[in-house]
């Protein structure tokens, strides 16, 4: 595989700098993401959960088992994602299950990955983006499509303090500098308080 440079290298330093015992921000360059569509009552997404090991998730909602993980995009389309490197056996094995009735697409160089964590993750993530985030709606095990100030991201709840945000290469300078913004203000208000 040829060397690739990381979406958000040149942000790496002031990345690592910006956190506190409250939140920290990591990268995720790399994912293998592929894009599945196809009937969600048909033939084919039976053998889709068959050969991924556990039920496509419903709206708003992310499956798990062995490794990989789908999230709902749309009342006929997933997102799986699993770790760098295992796009080209994930197409595979989802384009056989699938077998003509439906689509597959790997969408891995699509979107970049950061990682918000801590206690006051909510918060940070709150201060740039308009997603209702309060526990008893936005809940560990769902995803949203929204915005990140004018920048599209996917945000995917991973445990009670850890968010993944996912968000296309060229707008995730801006989507870090917005998060950088808010850990640094929040970091700043728990100095002076």
């Amino acid at each position: 595989m040829a060397d690739r440079a990381a979406p958000l290298a040149a942000l790496q330093h002031r990345i690592d700098d910006a956190g506190f015992v409250g939140a920290t921000l990591a990268t995720v360059p790399f994912l293998a993401q592929v894009g599945v569509r196809l009937d969600p009552s048909g033939p084919a997404a039976a053998r889709v959960e068959a050969a991924l090991g556990f039920a496509l998730p419903e709206a708003n909602r992310v499956a798990e088992a062995g490794g990989r993980r789908a999230l709902w995009l749309g009342p006929d389309e997933w997102l799986v994602v699993a770790a760098d490197g295992e796009e080209r056996s994930l197409v595979a094995l989802l384009a056989d299950a699938i077998a003509g009735d439906g689509c597959v697409v790997d969408l891995s160089a699509n979107r970049t990955g950061l990682e918000l964590s801590g206690a006051d993750a909510r918060t940070v993530l709150a201060t740039c983006c308009s997603l209702d985030l309060h526990p008893r709606v936005f809940t560990t095990g769902q995803c949203a499509q929204t915005l990140v100030q004018k920048a599209g991201v996917l945000i995917e709840h991973r445990g009670e303090d850890r968010y993944l945000l996912l968000v296309r290469p060229s707008f995730a300078a801006y989507v870090a500098e917005w998060l950088l913004d808010g850990m640094l203000g929040l970091k700043a208000d728990l100095i002076t308080t």
